[in-house]
């Protein structure tokens, strides 16, 4: 049974003739009726009665009619669906952004990508960076937000930009009034963490490790808000993405020395395919002017 038949057998049963549907169908009589055979044979039931000039359909051919016209109509539907996936303009883009980056970084560049294209549907997911890898791989996310590197032999990366690291403290800290901190001089402070899991915690305990700071762990959390609500209310510090310091109200915002980034940027399967419209979010990403503060405020 081919598409062809199923559109032949309707055009006629519209028509009632199998000389008007021909012509409707834009084919010769004589094509259209062996076509129109071809299926009774395969289906082993005459679906139409041959009356002279004109054509009735059999009980068989009545059952099968609205059979027929569901399945084009679907075959309609998927080609559209199909010719929607190849447009650049339209479609589904399904993105991870790790809870770190996306308030901060990226809610400007998805609402200005959306304004361009409208038609577009972003699905925007906010994940840690191990089940953005475990999405990828299982073609559930079409990128990922992420901070690099990320080493795993499916996923290819690309960098967006660097940003920096800085302290967050109490404004009545000791170190308040510095204008900037030595990492050496945060040993025994009680630093605030986010929880295992997030990629910010391992670069923290990273970049204190590389400076020998030795510090006291005394709260976790998921969120940044969490942190920075923590530290303004003289619970600890802690070393957060400079983007991010900008919403840490009532905490005093300084410079680390030695002076430590973290590289954020974008994470896809190797071997998937990109659809255009993944294709022109990446072209978009690569093209957005990334803004970081040129100067950091004495406070937040």
């Amino acid at each position: 049974m081919e598409i062809h038949q199923l559109r032949y057998f309707l055009a006629v049963a519209r028509a009632g003739s199998f000389v008007r549907a021909a012509e409707e169908e834009g084919v010769a009589q004589p094509s259209l009726s062996q076509q129109i055979k071809k299926l009774e044979t395969e289906l082993g039931v005459p679906l139409l009665d041959r009356l002279g000039r004109s054509v009735r359909l059999t009980r068989y051919g009545e059952a099968l009619r609205p059979e027929a016209e569901n399945l084009l109509r679907q075959m309609r539907l998927t080609r559209k669906t199909l010719d929607s996936l190849r447009a650049e303009d339209q479609g589904i883009l399904v993105a991870g952004v790790i809870p770190t980056i996306l308030p901060y970084a990226m809610i400007d560049v998805f609402a200005a990508f959306r304004a361009l294209h409208p038609k577009v549907d972003l699905d925007i997911r906010e994940l840690t960076t191990e089940r953005m890898i475990d999405g990828l791989r299982a073609g559930e996310l079409d990128l990922a937000i992420v901070a690099l590197p990320i080493r795993h032999s499916e996923i290819v990366c690309s960098e967006l930009f660097r940003e920096p690291l800085v302290a967050a403290l109490p404004p009545n800290h000791p170190l308040a009034k510095e204008k900037m901190i030595d990492l050496s001089c945060l040993t025994e402070e009680r630093m605030l963490l986010l929880r295992e899991g997030h990629c910010l915690r391992d670069e923290v305990l990273t970049t204190c490790s590389r400076a020998n700071a030795q510090f006291i762990n005394t709260f976790e959390s998921d969120h940044l808000s969490s942190i920075f609500a923590m530290v303004a209310g003289g619970f600890g510090i802690s070393l957060v993405p400079e983007l991010a310091a900008r919403q840490a109200t009532g905490c005093r915002i300084l410079p680390i020395h030695p002076q430590a980034f973290r590289r954020v940027g974008y994470a896809q399967a190797a071997g998937h395919c990109s659809l255009p419209v993944q294709k022109r979010f990446v072209k978009f990403l690569r093209a957005w002017n990334w803004p970081l503060p040129k100067k950091l405020p004495a406070s937040a």
